[in-house]
């Protein structure tokens, strides 16, 4: 088996080694020369220190860990029939004219008990105090909203607002940006999907909670345990000494610890040019944490979240019992490698139960908490998804149990295309590989004169970006119908494990779904011997 990663050099954090040649594990030049002008991690390092953990610049980009695993979704295919059509509406029945690939259904629901329906599938991750979060809201939430589907606002949204208010006892009493990123949404908002805000240790402390349900009457809020892309706290870089020290006197971790007088002093002489915000690690315990959920239900929730990241297979067996217990409401997995705004791209990289392998076991776990009699919370699964047939693989392989992907990435990407085609229009410069359909807005993007026709003059208060959100997830939405028709199921409630053969003996010892010579075999033969 090759190397599954050569370290050492990545265009995340913008380094690269001198020679092609390197060795398989440290990812150094076999032949390492003094005086090399550069530019491998460990030369930058020498340097820069800290500031090559990360992917950058911040604020500008997302980044997704490159490591090659052994077993994903690419090692599954997706079984076609020549006959049946399962899931159609009651009373309809198969044949060529009521089995359309155009009217498959691919809205899907999760809750406890009170619902949330979505048109497709999928929802964002968790857009929270990053800058590329911050700056681009308008764009995703409008999108969402107007896609049909969850959006997630991220921790620590309150927290970072430049103009936050808190009261004597360090409770948030105003926050202009949460309220933004709430208000947008709603605007759009036509009764699929929802708004939910995420909440970890810092939040709790200031009491987001009670903000977001006194002042918006939230109907749902998120705990986080974790995320796929790291396993410590949210992070942030912000560049100004005072802003720093600001959030510092919010109880926040900020590194370079900028009270220092030497950083102060590093500072002024342009060798530290940012500053990092981190949070602090969470302790779960299960009293704790039912407690919590009995307290957020107190408040006025009417549903409660989960999120957890790629911990132990321990982590997970808690996250899925005592998600059970509490009755929570959708139990998102975050797999490894995760994407980020900012995480440490080692972490990223080298930490973390993979994708695949997390959600095949969350998936034998879900069986064993049936078998016990206990009911299972809907689940989702993230972690490095970007298209329909990977996801519908995922919707199969943890069928009945999950019931959407997370996908954090592939989403925000539309919404910043259709941000920047807007600037490349008033400033008359598209780029060739979007003025080849068109110079005009109703040219470019298929998906307007649909939305206009809907939303008619309030189609000027939807930005591009989110009409590339839209345009985006019917892409997707097709796609998956496609998909859909073609293994014979009408809605999702009836897809299976069946739908699915595992390509490589690997893939069906980790996931359980047959090897591709072992599929339907039984079927086949007693329908050549019959």
């Amino acid at each position: 088996m090759v190397n599954l990663r050569t370290p050492n050099s990545d265009e995340a954090v913008h380094t690269q080694t001198r020679s092609k040649d390197v060795v398989p594990m440290s990812g150094m030049c076999s032949r390492c020369v003094d005086g090399c002008k550069g530019n491998c991690d460990i030369w930058l390092s020498s340097f820069r220190g800290r500031e090559v953990l990360y992917p950058g610049p911040f604020g500008e980009i997302t980044a997704g860990a490159d490591k090659d695993y052994p077993v994903d979704y690419s090692h599954l295919n997706i079984h076609g029939y020549a006959v049946g059509a399962k899931g159609l509406m009651k009373g309809i029945s198969g044949n060529p004219d009521t089995a359309v690939f155009d009217d498959v259904d691919t809205t899907t629901e999760y809750g406890w008990d009170i619902k949330v329906p979505m048109k497709v599938p999928i929802f964002t991750g968790a857009l929270g105090s990053t800058e590329i979060a911050r700056a681009n809201w308008e764009h995703f939430a409008v999108g969402a909203a107007i896609s049909g589907i969850t959006l997630v606002c991220g921790e620590n949204v309150c927290g970072v607002d430049p103009d936050l208010k808190l009261d004597s006892k360090g409770k948030v009493i105003e926050s202009p940006e949460m309220d933004r990123r709430i208000n947008t949404y709603k605007k759009f908002h036509d009764g699929y999907g929802e708004i939910l805000v995420q909440m970890n240790v810092e939040d709790t402390r200031l009491g987001t909670a009670e903000y977001v349900s006194e002042k918006h009457n939230l109907e749902t809020l998120e705990l986080k345990w974790g995320q796929g892309a790291k396993c410590i706290g949210g992070e942030i870089k912000v560049k100004n000494l005072d802003r720093a020290l600001e959030l510092k006197k919010r109880g926040y971790i900020v590194l370079p610890d900028p009270t220092r007088h030497d950083v102060q002093e590093a500072y002024k002489n342009g060798a530290i040019k940012e500053f990092e915000r981190h949070s602090r690690l969470g302790f779960v315990t299960k009293e704790g944490f039912l407690e919590e959920v009995d307290r957020l239900r107190d408040i006025g929730f009417k549903r409660i979240t989960l999120k957890t990241g790629a911990y132990s297979m321990k982590e997970l067996a808690m996250a899925m019992r005592y998600s059970s217990e509490a009755k929570i409401d959708l139990l998102t997995i975050d797999g490894a490698p995760g994407g980020t705004g900012m995480s440490p791209w080692p972490m990223m990289n080298e930490w973390g139960i993979p994708t695949f392998y997390l959600q095949s076991l969350a998936y034998d776990f879900a069986g064993k908490l049936e078998n016990k009699g206990m009911r299972v919370p809907d689940l989702a699964i993230a972690g490095g998804f970007a298209d329909e047939a990977n996801a519908f693989k995922a919707l199969c392989m943890g069928a009945p149990y999950f019931k959407a992907v997370c996908m954090g990435r592939a989403l925000m990407i539309p919404g910043m295309v259709g941000k920047n085609i807007q600037k490349w229009l008033d400033s008359d410069n598209l780029p060739k590989t979007v003025s080849k359909y068109g110079k005009s807005v109703e040219e470019i993007f298929v998906s307007y004169e649909e939305l206009k026709e809907k939303y008619g003059e309030g189609i000027k208060d939807i930005p591009l970006g989110a009409i590339a959100i839209y345009t985006y997830t019917q892409r997707f939405r097709t796609g998956m119908q496609q998909i859909m028709a073609g293994s014979r199921n009408f809605s999702l409630s009836s897809i299976s494990r069946d739908d699915l053969m595992a390509l490589t003996k690997d893939a069906s010892e980790v996931s359980g779904i047959p090897y591709v010579m072992d599929s339907y075999k039984n079927e086949a033969l007693d329908i050549l011997l019959e």
